[in-house]
């Protein structure tokens, strides 16, 4: 899959702060790649580098085949942000504030009022924006950052102070612009909201990237062999179990745990036992969450035994 965004050993230094360092990864385009990291681990600076916000000290960073220190009016125009803290013109109205983005990206007014609609702000458009709470500005700086129907949607901790209505109405826009093609890159301490949404984890710590993949191939690398619950009407024909192969110990509490040195021989195991006479009522491999192999990967990054 084609990059839409590549960071190549780059550094960024604020006086004797290294915000980041040697930073290499890329956000393979048309899927959701997820920042994770506590406070300070470099998370906004990589978003704002991103965008030309910022400029690198040291590397090299193209998004959509461009460099954001050279192209950045361009970048900015393919690119949607939403900021931690977002401005705005606190004496104009929201409606005012999404008019002019709407001027900025040459996108029609009918564009700022559906934006403002997915986001259920439009009872509010004609209030002063000094007046909002935080979660109605989020939603106003959400609106604001899909009027222009970017290409690249980068997301910094987007669901700070929202109820929990809005938060899921920011997660289905990530799964359906992500659905559209469209690159989303999504920074967060928050590790329910990358459950299920995240095409690939950079973990980040210390503005390095410590590892990056798919978050199933990071579970089979940094997580124990994986559990497999098993049931049978006749329970007997389990009781070689822990005598098949790749089978590492089984346990019985309710149901059957089996334990497997990798997940690949579970089609095998389950032939073999249909066909020795087992009729299974339950095959459930046991995911880990995120936040267990968030953990994992940190522990071992800080050498610690599991």
């Amino acid at each position: 899959m084609d990059s839409a965004i590549r960071f190549g050993t780059v550094s960024k230094t604020f006086g004797s702060v290294r915000a980041v360092e040697s930073l290499t990864f890329a956000a393979p385009a048309g899927a959701v790649t997820v920042l994770l990291g506590p406070n300070g681990a470099g998370k906004t600076t990589t978003v704002r580098l991103t965008t030309g916000a910022l400029v690198a000290d040291r590397g090299d960073i193209e998004v959509l085949g461009l460099h954001p220190k050279v192209n950045g009016d361009e970048v900015r125009r393919r690119v949607g942000i939403v900021p931690p803290k977002p401005a705005f013109y606190d004496q104009l109205t929201g409606w005012d504030n999404l008019r002019f983005a709407a001027r900025i990206f040459e996108s029609d007014e009918g564009a700022a009022l559906d934006a403002a609609e997915r986001f259920s702000i439009q009872d509010a458009l004609l209030q002063e924006v000094g007046g909002y709470s935080t979660g109605m500005r989020t939603r106003l700086a959400l609106a604001r950052a899909v009027i222009h129907d970017p290409e690249v949607l980068l997301l910094d901790e987007p669901t700070a102070g929202l109820d929990p209505e809005s938060s899921r109405s920011v997660l289905e826009l990530i799964r359906e612009l992500a659905g559209r093609g469209r690159t989303i890159v999504l920074c967060t301490h928050l590790l329910h909201e990358a459950e299920g949404i995240a095409d690939q984890l950079v973990l980040m710590n210390n503005g390095h990237a410590q590892a990056a993949g798919a978050p199933q191939a990071l579970a089979g690398r940094y997580l124990a062999e994986p559990i497999v619950l098993l049931d049978a009407e006749n329970r007997e024909a389990f009781g070689a179990l822990d005598l098949e192969e790749g089978v590492v110990s089984v346990s019985w509490n309710g149901s059957v745990q089996v334990t497997l040195d990798d997940l690949n021989r579970l089609p095998d195991l389950v032939i073999r036992l249909v066909n020795g006479g087992a009729r299974l009522t339950r095959v459930e491999p046991v995911g880990a969450t995120l936040e267990q192999l968030y953990f994992e990967m940190q522990r071992a990054h800080r050498g610690e035994m599991p």
